[in-house]
């Protein structure tokens, strides 16, 4: 990287230019770091090297080069580093809200990333070498153009911004589209799994480990999907079941066992809970309104 395009590291949380700044940093050493902290304006955050967490908001991911991190105004946000054994080396990008907002005027295809963040946390972009080195090439090259004074120097920055936003907005859609594919596929997976289990032992650990995923990672992928537990899923899937069959005239001593309760007073109460009455008085109510239909 050519020497002359890095900066000093500054820990000011303000803009001083009108529309973006844009820095590139190499430490070697330590040096005045902010904490957790917001600010008023976008920060796209391309890591290159160097042992370094980021955390935004209560998550927390570990950098590898290739990443790119977006924290849109006003979410708390830090970057960690915990040794130089490797120096420390990334671009930094903020860009206002005024020039964000003229962007996303001209499409609203300039916000997708921003919003992906803001709305599901999704901060964090993975590329590989070859993908990220493109986007490295237009990060240099909006920097040797602000350093000059070109005739048309700030139409073009403007472009080459567009540009590299528009490049970041579609790397986002295809991994973000692809995880959700994946995620989709695998929820589906794990519900068919638990239909066709309903009476053995599901463990969030058994059905982790059938999955040979973390149990995690699935309750995650589960509630994003549903928005309820795996466990209460399971348990008014089995709910449902049971109540089916005492309607069908199965004895209630026969279908708890059956559909993975262990005892009765655990069945009574969560069925009571989800069907505002007992197993015998929805007995009662379908012995009722089979009376009632024979007499019509």
């Amino acid at each position: 990287m050519k020497e002359k395009l890095t900066s000093n590291y500054d820990d000011r949380q303000y803009m001083e230019a009108v529309d973006f700044e844009l820095y590139y940093y190499h430490d070697s050493s330590m040096s005045k770091r902010t904490g957790l902290h917001t600010h008023p304006y976008y920060e796209f955050y391309f890591f290159l090297e160097g042992h370094a967490e980021a955390q935004v908001k209560k998550e927390h991911y570990m950098l590898t080069y290739g990443d790119i991190l977006i924290v849109p105004p006003g979410i708390s946000h830090g970057i960690f580093v915990h040794d130089f054994e490797i120096p420390y080396r990334r671009f930094d990008l903020w860009m206002s809200v005024p020039f964000f907002k003229s962007l996303t005027e001209i499409s609203g295809d300039f916000a997708y990333a921003v919003n992906m963040a803001s709305d599901e946390d999704r901060h964090v972009i993975h590329t590989d070498r070859i993908t990220f080195n493109s986007v490295l090439s237009k990060l240099l090259y909006i920097i040797e153009e602000e350093k000059g004074n070109r005739f048309g120097r700030d139409t073009q920055l403007t472009i080459s911004l567009g540009d590299l936003l528009m490049h970041i907005n579609r790397l986002a859609y295809e991994q973000f589209t692809t995880h959700k594919a994946t995620q989709d596929a695998l929820y589906q997976n794990i519900c068919d799994y638990i239909e066709h289990n309903i009476d053995e032992n599901l463990s969030l650990d058994n059905i982790a480990e059938h999955f040979f995923l973390s149990k995690y990672y699935i309750s995650h992928v589960f509630k994003d999907n549903i928005g309820i537990s795996i466990h209460k899923y399971i348990a008014k899937k089995r709910l449902q079941l049971c109540h089916d069959a005492i309607m069908g005239g199965e004895p209630i001593s026969q279908v708890y066992n059956a559909y993975g309760f262990d005892d009765y007073s655990s069945f009574y109460r969560a069925f009571k809970k989800e069907y505002n009455m007992s197993p015998k008085q929805l007995i009662q109510q379908a012995k009722l309104s089979t009376a009632d239909a024979m007499r019509e």
